[in-house]
């Protein structure tokens, strides 16, 4: 699924991850975690979601199996998508059977591409889908709209973490 190949051009390449991927997705999702709810989640959350938290989440899932596209630039991982069949969140049961479950890239690589090689690739338009993302995310709300994905009025409030999510579907 490599979708640069050699002479592309293109400055990333999207393939399936492996488990030697493990700390480049943990660090691109606590990096991007910081990057985007910071200012949205207490102090202390920080204190238990740590990279090394993360890094050992990472290793269990991709030993086990778990399905994981990966952006790759300069040979380091600078995303990572994943989607499946779609799941109840609270009181909303699923309205598409395919769910994007997550989608992270690296804030210093926003705008080259390689999220929207993400999407396409686990996600191919305009094959119907849901997601759920944060309800104080502009820049990915965004994003998903580009993509033809529109609130549908579904809205679950994670108290673990204190955000409000909506969903959104197309």
């Amino acid at each position: 699924m490599d979708s640069a190949p050699p002479g592309s051009g293109r400055p990333f390449r999207i393939r399936p991850a492996v488990p030697g991927d493990a700390d480049g997705c943990a660090r691109v999702h606590h990096t991007s975690w910081v990057e985007t709810y910071s200012a949205l989640l207490p102090a202390s959350h920080w204190e238990t979601d740590t990279l090394a938290r993360r890094e050992q989440r990472w290793r269990r899932s991709l030993e086990n199996g778990a399905e994981v596209t990966v952006a790759e630039a300069g040979g380091e991982i600078i995303g990572f998508a994943m989607a499946g069949a779609a799941r109840r969140i609270g009181e909303s049961a699923p309205v598409r059977e395919r769910e994007l479950f997550s989608l992270y890239l690296l804030a210093a690589h926003h705008g080259g591409g390689a999220g929207q090689a993400l999407l396409e690739a686990v996600l191919p338009a305009p094959a119907p889908a849901q997601l759920w993302v944060a309800e104080q995310n502009p820049r990915a709300r965004r994003f998903y709209g580009r993509n033809g994905f529109l609130p549908d009025g579904a809205r679950f409030r994670d108290e673990t973490l204190g955000l409000a999510e909506v969903r959104l579907v197309r």
